[in-house]
């Protein structure tokens, strides 16, 4: 891990029930082009199969995955600690739940599964690669809340973030550790079996065009008690598998 990777978001997977349904929707949305590997211990599953990493150029920032057992349809977005194993026993002292221990990822580095406090799922990463954060590919991470909460002191102390600015009380953006912003939090209805969720923010180059398209290969706009919230940071969408996502305006270094 590099110093300006901490309490970034550097990776997310995306599960899913069709793999190659959402592989081709989100070709259409972000011009993503794909690249096959074929892992000999799947870490979702375990055994020899393929894994798809989702490409912009040479920038590679997502991979796709069938979902697995007991685990949901939708987004995962996994933050970079300096020690996957220390923050995984933080997790717990400090209200949140360990999904899956952490484990090896040949030739990636190590990663864990867990749930803040609110029950919203993400990865905890320690990087073992020189990727850069795929900031051509993905903006800030958008927390959408029902009950208006926000587990502030969860991720302050878990990734050392802080409030970087306030707009109203139902918009909070937070910094990591570097300045940069990298998470915003709002307050509206999320049709999510749960109270709460991590959206990832998806760059685009028009996000009036992106919603369109995206609208025209089987998403719909996601049914959001407060409209300001899509208009505030971009639309917020359901793909064709019923994950949430969020178009942000965007290119590389827009940070």
């Amino acid at each position: 891990m590099t110093q300006s990777k901490a309490g970034k978001v550097v990776w997310h997977d995306l599960f899913t029930s069709d793999r190659k349904r959402s592989m081709d929707f989100y070709q259409h949305i972000a011009d993503w082009t794909y690249q096959v590997e074929r892992a000999t211990d799947f870490a979702w599953g375990g055994g020899e199969k393929d894994f798809v990493l989702a490409l912009l150029a040479d920038e590679a920032g997502a991979g796709f995955a069938e979902t697995p057992p007991d685990n949901e349809n939708g987004w995962i977005a996994y933050v970079e600690v300096p020690d996957v194993d220390a923050a995984v026993e933080r997790v717990d002292a400090l209200g949140g739940k360990t999904v899956r221990k952490p484990f090896e990822v040949p030739g990636v580095g190590r990663n864990a599964l867990v749930r803040d406090p609110l029950g919203v799922p993400f990865g905890l990463s320690l990087s073992r690669h020189n990727f850069p954060v795929p900031h051509r590919q993905f903006g800030r991470e958008v927390y959408v809340s029902n009950s208006g909460l926000f587990p502030e002191e969860f991720y302050v102390e878990l990734f050392e973030w802080q409030v970087a600015s306030k707009r109203d009380p139902g918009c909070v953006s937070f910094a990591g550790p570097s300045g940069d912003v990298v998470a915003v939090r709002y307050v509206s209805n999320v049709p999510t079996s749960s109270n709460a969720a991590w959206v990832p923010s998806i760059k685009v180059a028009s996000v009036s065009n992106a919603r369109s398209l995206a609208e025209a290969n089987g998403a719909r706009l996601a049914p959001l008690e407060a409209d300001r919230t899509a208009q505030t940071h971009g639309f917020i969408l359901c793909d064709p598998d019923g994950s949430l996502f969020a178009l942000e305006v965007g290119l590389a270094n827009s940070f």
